[in-house]
């Protein structure tokens, strides 16, 4: 049976300064064989988590910096394919000239008998995605939904409106023990979020 790792890593926007931004990169899968959720900053300590497993595939959130900038290193040492939803493809060409797969919204991939689905939930940027995992009780929400509200929507590209009517449809609708587990910081659950969401809406963000 599958289990969910976390994996906190760290980095910075200036690939020379210290680092001081904190990441999750959870390994999905048992023994054998895992998928990796935002590979994030540091190839060796990823690679050395992954502890000699097939890697199935690698699967992005979105296309920050932050989660994606290790991907086709790690990709390419594992053997792995990278997912990413192409209507993010303008975060990662900031940062990768290689190419992704294109992700589409509601495809399912397998590992460890059990089935991780991708959704489409703009808003944090237009192509942020969140992975299902029902069997494990556990969605990965990248920088969609944290403990405490949504993730940011400060940039042109980003829409409150957005994020908001993502996290309704595609979270906020899940049982309420989901482990909602995040692109950065503790995870949570649907049951402790869904109550503030009326408060989020008021505050704006």
């Amino acid at each position: 049976m599958a289990t969910i790792k976390r994996l906190v890593t760290a980095g910075n926007h200036d690939p020379a300064g210290p680092p001081e931004h904190e990441n999750n990169v959870w390994i999905v899968g048992d023994d054998a064989e895992v998928i990796l959720i935002d590979p994030a900053h540091s190839p060796d300590e990823i690679v050395d988590a992954v502890a000699g497993r097939r890697v199935t595939d690698i699967l992005l959130t979105h296309g920050h910096w932050d989660h994606v900038r290790a991907a086709v290193e790690v990709a390419s040492r594992a053997g792995a394919t990278v997912w990413l939803n192409p209507a993010d493809q303008f975060l990662w060409k900031q940062e990768h000239t290689e190419a992704f797969t294109p992700l589409a919204d509601r495809q399912q991939f397998s590992v460890a008998d059990v089935a991780l689905t991708a959704r489409f939930t703009p808003g944090h940027t237009p192509g942020s995605t969140v992975f299902l995992a029902p069997e494990l009780g556990a969605v990965f929400s990248g920088d969609t939904l944290f403990e405490g509200g949504p993730g940011a929507t400060r940039w042109e590209y980003s829409s409150f409106e957005q994020i908001i009517g993502s996290i309704t449809e595609h979270l906020l609708s899940l049982p309420d023990n989901t482990q909602v587990h995040t692109g950065h910081g503790p995870s949570t659950t649907v049951g402790a979020e869904r109550p503030q969401r009326e408060a989020w809406i008021a505050r704006g963000w």
